[in-house]
């Protein structure tokens, strides 16, 4: 299934559970917490002088409209046995998620400085022991749709109504371990998971282009997927497809109320969501060596002349940013 462009919709805003989540969002407002978070990102990048860029601005938008809109998550209490679940299976793109953590409440902004520090609570992949708003501890890839899918048969099985999210690379999913899973949730109907692939066609090591990739690339590596249809072997495992642009508020807002309404058949749901590794910075934007990379002086200030948010109107209304969650 794909999703159609829906600018029709530009002025909606999607709710979650009032008593997790009170405020609504425009797009306009989604917008400007992306662009927030990934100057956050940058700047993070770029003290810690380690980190990832490429993957957290690709899959960006898609994780701003989850945690803002989508979610039932509360950053006063993380632990909340009926939350949603979420697991960031491509764990070096853990800066971006902790950017959107800070920004939704769950640890101070100002925390964001110690990252890979070694007594820091935000190591360079997720450690569900340290930080609250966590599910799962990621980082070897592959490994993330397996927790999900035991997370989600749990709550099958125990009768909860939580929905669980799992966040894939497309690089990633080249694992076996991933279609292992991608079997057994099937197998299962775990209408309760949704997986979204960050499908930006770059990875860190792929192929160089050729001409017979060229039309089709859509960085300056070969797609790692090329020649094949995605949504087909989805399909053909038993999950239901819902093809999106990744970048698109109105598409990724349908995309999730599809996916939590859950499935007449019982299949899982899988969101490809066509993104642009690096997205929202130009210097970064389909080049593989932006995976990863400490930016130099030069690139920071290009950065923070694309970046750095004019104003930030969008957190006062959003004052649990500034405090955090409580471990």
């Amino acid at each position: 299934m794909q999703l159609v462009p829906t600018s029709s919709r530009s002025g909606d805003s999607l709710t979650t559970d009032s008593a997790l989540h009170d405020a609504s969002s425009t797009q306009q407002d989604l917008a400007s917490l992306a662009q927030q978070a990934r100057w956050q990102v940058i700047k993070t990048v770029t003290n810690a002088k380690a980190g990832h860029i490429g993957g957290p601005l690709s899959m960006m938008d898609l994780l701003v409209t989850l945690y803002f809109e989508e979610l039932r998550v509360d950053p006063s209490d993380a632990r909340a046995e009926d939350r949603d679940r979420f697991v960031l299976s491509k764990g070096h793109a853990a800066i971006g998620l902790y950017s959107v953590l800070a920004l939704r409440g769950f640890l101070p902004l100002d925390e964001l400085a110690t990252f890979d520090k070694g007594d820091s609570r935000l190591q360079g992949h997720p450690d569900v022991t340290r930080l609250p708003g966590l599910d799962s501890s990621t980082g070897s890839l592959g490994q993330g749709l397996s927790v999900g899918v035991g997370m989600a048969l749990g709550a099958q099985l125990g009768q909860k109504d939580f929905h669980t999210w799992v966040m894939l690379g497309d690089g990633e999913i080249q694992e076996g371990m991933i279609w292992e899973a991608v079997q057994v949730a099937a197998r299962y109907k775990l209408s309760n998971l949704t997986a979204i692939v960050d499908r930006n066609g770059l990875q860190q090591f792929g192929l160089p282009s050729s001409a017979e990739t060229t039309l089709t690339d859509r960085g300056d590596r070969r797609d790692p997927w090329f020649g094949v249809d995605l949504a087909a072997v989805f399909q053909a495992f038993g999950w239901r497809v819902v093809e999106i642009n990744g970048h698109d508020y109105g598409q990724i807002r349908s995309a999730y109320k599809l996916a939590r309404a859950g499935d007449y058949e019982g299949r899982p749901t899988v969101i490809i969501a066509h993104t642009v590794k690096g997205k929202g910075l130009s210097l970064a934007e389909g080049v593989h060596t932006w995976h990863s990379i400490v930016p130099t002086a030069d690139d920071f200030e290009k950065a923070r002349r694309e970046l750095e948010p004019d104003e930030l109107e969008i957190l006062d209304n959003n004052p649990t940013s500034k405090n955090g969650a409580e471990a």
